[in-house]
């Protein structure tokens, strides 16, 4: 009997994994199967004369150029650009990368071209993930694997809100040419924001540094990173962080609000948490999911840190809408430079808020040295200018 139930056991343990293998979906077996109605299309900057000037050239500050205006439907699964000069001379924060579905008149991705790729403050720095990445030389190879689905049409284009020529724009952007768009698939959307985070009037009393701390109760001064209308579901994160002070900028948690809800019903337990990490990291470290491409270097924790999550096997679902935010230190008490680019696919593509224009962009100063002694000097003068004033007083 034992026999018997051993081999109808082998047998119907047997018929599962056939079962199993003729359902698998993950992306290598996917890569294998025939697929019908396709066909590969691109739009590039290849000269059409056969010469080697495979870029557009002169983009004059204020200009727009369209980059891709496709008919019909359509994915677009891959996107390339490179640029010159380089940021010392031309900021990647002042050329707008917009893309329009569908026909619509109002912009789904509105975003300063350098920090939709991972590139922050105008820096160059290589950074690779599953979905983006900033590639060699040194950061300025930019590329996105994002799907964007389009059904009647697709534009994109680049404005130089900068204040100098972009000598030479070079670019891919790689399509699939398809006869209808199944009705499942979503919009492409992606948002840049923007803010200097403002303490609290008692000070910024992180770790109770200066005076204690209060709790943060229902997050109405958080930084928002995404404020959506409508049905969708959320995949993605840069997060571009620059701290004027040696403290830990990171003890702010993420807080969701799906759906209208008045209280946020996705909590977290700190910065670094929300991104995977953990105990206020300081090292560079990539994964196809998220990571810290750029971290600061100086003082403490005072610098730029730049960390990414793509929420690949996890994304955030909504029906109606979704406002994601996280506060600027334990209840929103530290000035920080905050700027992010959110990436989320709608049922429909609809218009983004508008983004901070050129001068709520312009980059903060970063804190040196000489900054630092005139804080001392201060200190001082606050303690009576004692002469073998060392400073733990």
């Amino acid at each position: 009997m034992k026999k018997v139930f051993l081999s109808l056991f082998s047998f119907f343990l047997g018929l599962n994994m056939v079962f199993s293998q003729n359902n698998l979906s993950n992306e290598m077996y996917d890569l294998a199967k025939m697929k019908e109605g396709f066909r590969n299309r691109r739009v590039s900057s290849y000269n059409p004369t056969g010469e080697n000037r495979d870029r557009l050239e002169a983009i004059e500050p204020g200009e727009t150029i369209i980059l891709a205006d496709i008919k019909g439907a359509g994915i677009i699964n891959h996107i390339w650009f490179t640029m010159s000069p380089g940021p010392r001379q031309l900021s990647r924060n002042d050329i707008i990368l917009r893309m329009y579905w569908d026909g619509n008149d109002e912009p789904s991705v509105v975003s300063p071209i350098g920090p939709f790729f991972g590139q922050g403050w105008n820096e160059q720095y290589n950074y690779a993930s599953f979905a983006l990445s900033s590639g060699p030389k040194d950061g300025t190879g930019l590329c996105s694997y994002f799907a964007m689905p389009f059904a009647k049409g697709a534009r994109i284009e680049i404005e130089n809100q900068a204040d100098i020529t972009i000598k030479a724009f070079y670019y891919y952007i790689d399509y699939l040419e398809v006869k209808e768009l199944p009705n499942d698939m979503g919009r492409f959307h992606a948002w840049f924001n923007r803010e200097i985070t403002e303490t609290l009037p008692e000070g910024e009393t992180e770790w109770n540094s200066v005076g204690k701390q209060k709790a943060n109760k229902d997050g109405s001064d958080n930084y928002v990173f995404a404020d959506i209308k409508g049905k969708g579901h959320f995949v993605g994160l840069n997060y571009y962080v620059q701290c004027p002070t040696p403290m830990w900028y990171g003890e702010g948690d993420d807080m969701w609000f799906i759906d209208g809800e008045k209280q946020a019903s996705l909590l977290g337990t700190g910065t670094e948490d929300f991104f995977n990490t953990a105990w206020c990291p300081q090292e560079p470290y990539q994964h196809i999911y998220f990571g810290y491409p750029r971290v600061n270097n100086d003082v403490g924790f005072l610098g730029r840190t730049h960390v990414y999550r793509f929420f690949i096997q996890d994304p955030v679902f909504f029906e109606k809408g979704l406002k994601a935010t996280i506060e600027h230190g334990h209840n929103n008490c530290l000035t920080l430079d905050l700027a992010t680019v959110a990436y989320w696919y709608q049922n429909k593509a609809t218009a983004v808020p508008a983004i901070p224009d050129k001068a709520g962009r312009k980059l903060k100063p970063m804190i040196n040295s000489v900054m630092m002694h005139k804080w001392r000097h201060e200190w001082r003068k606050n303690k009576g200018n004692k002469t073998d004033l060392w400073g733990n007083e």
